[in-house]
């Protein structure tokens, strides 16, 4: 975080491919508008090193983190979708699972973000025979082959979003592991700034008890009165109170005289009418 005067100027915020900060950055401007919020977009591994090196404050990462160095908050999770060319059979269904795709052949990229066991007895595996092909480097040159029909590849579905193109689809795997964004900060380093950014994204209203206090104006607090003038604001007050019972008093009475008169005026014409 840059520093002017011992006060932040700038809040580095790194998130992860797939995660859309725009709601909580949002309210970062609305809430400190004097300190400029960086977003820093990079894989959830380069952030962890980028909050060791203290080069960004606080990130929208993958979990799990080391809980040794960095403190977590878990926000959300992901579903999870296979990529298939919109001519596959599997773009029939409105959903699979693991087991439909025994037969296919599965794609892995190496920065993967689901939590797939290495041995298939160890509860979820990665499913499907398994490429020739080297692994991918990324999910991107993975959804590329899978364009080609090389494979299908099983990613979160904001990955799916961000790398979607007009000639694949997406379905859920409802038994696949999920993938769980949370908000990451290095514990030793909880500033003011990034309880502010654990306010905004928990929900907390800007007049919550945990948030930010608001600083005294300038200048020595207005003296309280003294006990003989409020004595007398009181007296004043009662006195005006009083005068304005007794002229709507007069109002009502005068209202009340005014429909009298009409009436007996009414009358006497009634009386002279001839029959």
């Amino acid at each position: 975080m840059d520093r002017t005067d011992g006060r932040a100027s700038t809040f580095r915020l790194a998130y992860a491919p797939g995660v859309t900060p725009s709601k909580w950055a949002r309210l970062w401007t609305q809430r400190l508008p004097e300190i400029l919020l960086e977003l820093v977009h990079t894989p959830s591994a380069d952030a962890v090193r980028l909050l060791r090196d203290g080069d960004v404050d606080a990130a929208l990462i993958r979990l799990p983190v080391d809980t040794d160095v960095l403190s977590a908050i878990p926000l959300y999770s992901e579903v999870s979708v296979v990529v298939v060319p919109v001519e596959h059979p599997i773009a029939a269904f409105e959903s699979v699972t693991v087991a439909d795709l025994a037969d296919e052949v599965v794609l892995h990229p190496l920065d993967d973000v689901l939590d797939w066991p290495a041995d298939p007895g160890e509860g979820w595996a990665l499913p499907g025979e398994r490429s020739a092909l080297a692994r991918p480097a990324t999910v991107a040159d993975a959804v590329g082959l899978v364009a080609s029909e090389v494979g299908l590849v099983v990613v979160p579905q904001s990955l799916a979003r961000l790398h979607h193109r007009k000639d694949l689809t997406y379905r859920p795997v409802d038994d696949a592991p999920r993938s769980q964004v949370g908000l990451c900060w290095v514990s030793g380093r909880t500033t003011d700034e990034v309880e502010e950014l654990i306010g905004i994204v928990r929900g907390r209203t800007v007049n919550s008890s945990r948030g930010r206090v608001t600083p005294a104006p300038d200048g020595p607090p207005a003296p309280a009165p003294a006990r003989g003038d409020r004595s007398a604001a009181t007296s004043a007050r009662s006195r005006d109170e009083a005068v304005d019972r007794r002229a709507a008093q007069q109002r009502k009475s005068r209202s009340m005289a005014r429909g009298q008169s009409r009436g007996q005026a009414q009358a006497k014409g009634r009386g002279r009418r001839p029959r």
